[in-house]
């Protein structure tokens, strides 16, 4: 039987606005991956304010706003795949500024790649396997609800506000330390530390993400912080020259604290990213081939009364050229790096392969655990440790290039593996509520290519505003890139600096040790589960990133028991302090940029500071004030 005929899809106000939102949303993705290492799905808000937007027209529908949150989150996806790696080639020294040409040329090849891998996948994993995907099941029930986009659009607004204040006091006026922190040395040389981020962010990461994930960040950051710092400092350091020098010449213990963790502990995040990246290529062998294979046996009929628009996808023909097409300016851009055809052409075939089989690893767990808990990071980390290891084979170690090399693959293959993920989720959306598959497919696209237009501008902000990487006295605000930093610093580590390959193995069995929780607790059918990544990224996070992220999380679960055991709306409550999370990453995400402008017209880092040196309790009051709102509005059913 034949599906109704669908309402108006791409319309030019839902293409416009979803471009407008695409661009919005990277630069605010951008700046909270660069400063907190994770980044959060804006599927919810940006139907939100579609729906909110559209409603001032005379005529405007589900599948427009469907349509808008598609282009939406393929921008703030972008982004994710850029930051985790393309920084790397700063902190690497091999580019000074970001490229124009070569952010928009890498980014957009690889998302697009990204739409083109799981276009097979569609009807297997969405259709036939039915897999949940939270992030995109969500949306469409906002969606369908609909329920009140203009009060949804003022909670979003004024959390935005909020956010945006409470960074400019902090960051801009200087008026209180971004971080509130103590460590002492207990006996001769262990190391205790304690301290929280201030920031309104971190916080609504931690909400978003929910409890079970927020306690495995911080289950990372006290892996990292509480064990192996303090087990490193009393028995280890004296068998590190260079760090054992800064204790005896009296370097504080919180000082201490991070030296060790960036030069030995943070890599056994590492090593339990590898093992999480292999891991769900294991896991997930026999479902990948048998959705490559249903996608290709898939042929839409144009005409007669079974033509479904629900079940049109784009035509593998046009897939394979495009995926050809494609092909072709990256192998050039890797021939730039290299100047070596066969090299390039090495890299181009390990790309393509490591694309299209992260890229359907990430659709596939995106749909089991959702986008935010994707293997993201590990399978990337494991694309640019296998290519550094085969241009070390190939060039040597002498190969100046060599790194940054290794970088560029992993950039592709990131991109659209981030892509992947957001591209089912948004399929999932759409087949919920009705959607014509090629048409978000084409809006995926067209939003990739949109955000790209705007990451190489906002990144040369930040870097000349704030600088990526290690802090230092001319710039103290620095924005930590902590997946960057550890792309660079395996792929630097291959050719010649050295990896402590020992801190790796260690990380590897944390990391095995996790896989075998996680099994165990999804065959006695748990309620939680424990996803490698998510205690990998705490381990490689600074402690008063994950401290925060908790708090959130905290926050989460506080209102959702509270909201399940009064009356009301507890789903419009959800949404409520879902939105005003959002908000809060949103505005303080959006000020950060801002800021950066007056500080790069001047040069001075400090040009609107006041100094007034506040204590940083006044920093922990306000941030337990919106903490407190937070849980408010996420217990509100009006």
């Amino acid at each position: 039987m034949a599906a109704a005929q669908p309402l108006p899809q791409l319309t030019v106000k839902a293409i416009f606005l979803g471009l407008v939102l695409s661009m919005v949303l990277a630069g605010a993705n951008a700046y909270l991956g660069l400063f907190a290492g994770m980044t959060v799905s804006a599927s919810i808000p940006a139907a939100v304010i579609s729906m909110a937007v559209l409603k001032l027209f005379k005529n405007s529908n589900i599948l427009e706003n469907n349509i808008v949150q598609t282009a939406a989150s393929a921008g703030e996806s972008i982004a994710a795949g850029v930051i985790f790696t393309i920084p790397a080639l700063i902190i690497l020294g091999y580019w000074n500024v970001f490229d124009y040409m070569w952010v928009t040329v890498i980014a957009g090849l690889g998302g697009l790649l990204g739409v083109l891998f799981t276009i097979p996948l569609r009807r297997s994993l969405i259709v036939e396997e039915q897999l949940a995907y939270p992030e995109g099941t969500a949306t469409a029930e906002v969606l369908k609800v609909g329920a009140a986009p203009g009060q949804g659009a003022k909670i979003l607004g004024l959390a935005g506000v909020l956010g945006a204040a409470t960074k400019l006091v902090e960051t801009g006026f200087r008026l209180w330390a971004g971080t509130a922190q103590a460590a002492t040395y207990v006996g001769s040389s262990t190391i205790a530390y304690i301290g929280m981020n201030l920031s309104p962010a971190l916080v609504s990461v931690g909400y978003i993400v929910g409890l079970n994930i927020a306690v495995l960040v911080f289950l990372g950051g006290a892996i990292s912080w509480y064990v192996a710092i303090p087990i490193y400092s009393t028995w280890l350091l004296d068998g590190d020259p260079g760090l054992a020098a800064q204790f005896t010449g009296g370097m504080a213990a919180g000082d201490l604290a991070y030296a060790i963790w960036t030069s030995q502990i943070r890599y056994l995040g590492v090593g339990a990213m590898l093992v999480g990246g292999v891991w769900a290529l294991i896991s997930m062998r026999g479902s990948l081939v048998s959705g490559v294979v249903s996608g290709l046996k898939t042929k839409v009929r144009n005409a007669g009364a079974a033509y479904d628009h629900t079940q049109h996808d784009t035509p593998m023909r046009l897939v394979f050229i495009g995926i050809a097409v494609f092909i072709v300016p990256i192998f050039v851009v890797y021939q730039t790096i290299v100047a070596n055809v066969g090299i390039a052409f090495a890299m181009t075939i390990v790309m393509v392969i490591a694309g299209f089989l992260f890229s359907s690893v990430a659709a596939y767990m995106a749909g089991l655990v959702g986008s935010s808990n994707n293997p993201i990071s590990g399978i990337t980390i494991a694309t640019i440790l296998f290519t550094s290891l085969l241009l070390f084979w190939l060039m040597g170690a002498e190969a100046l290039n060599g790194p940054a090399a290794a970088i560029m693959v992993g950039a592709v293959v990131c991109c659209a593996a981030a892509i992947a993920g957001d591209n089912l989720q948004d399929l999932k959306a759409g087949y919920i509520v009705g959607a014509t598959p090629w048409k978000q497919q084409l809006m995926q696209g067209i939003g990739v290519l949109s955000a790209v237009l705007v990451m190489a501008p906002i990144l040369n902000l930040l870097l000349q505003a704030y600088g990526i990487g290690v802090p230092t006295p001319e710039q103290p605000d620095a924005l930590l890139a902590p997946q960057a930093t550890l792309m660079a610093s395996v792929a630097e580590g291959v050719f010649g600096a050295g990896l402590p390959w020992n801190m790796i193995a260690a990380g590897a069995g944390v990391g095995a040790v996790i896989v075998a929780l996680d099994e165990y607790l999804k065959l006695s059918g748990a309620a939680w589960r424990a996803p490698v990544l998510a205690v990998a990224v705490g381990i490689y996070l600074p402690l008063e990133l994950s401290t925060a992220i908790l708090l959130g999380g905290l926050i989460a679960y506080a209102a959702s028991r509270r909201t399940e055991a009064g009356a009301g709306d507890s789903a419009l409550a959800k949404r409520n302090g879902l939105l005003f999370a959002s908000g809060l990453i949103t505005g303080e995400a959006l000020i950060g940029i801002a800021m950066a402008v007056p500080i790069v017209l001047t040069g001075n880092p400090n040009v609107i500071a006041i100094d007034a040196g506040v204590p940083s309790f006044v920093g922990l009051l306000v941030i337990a004030g919106l903490a407190g709102w937070l849980y408010r509005v996420g217990t509100k059913s009006t």
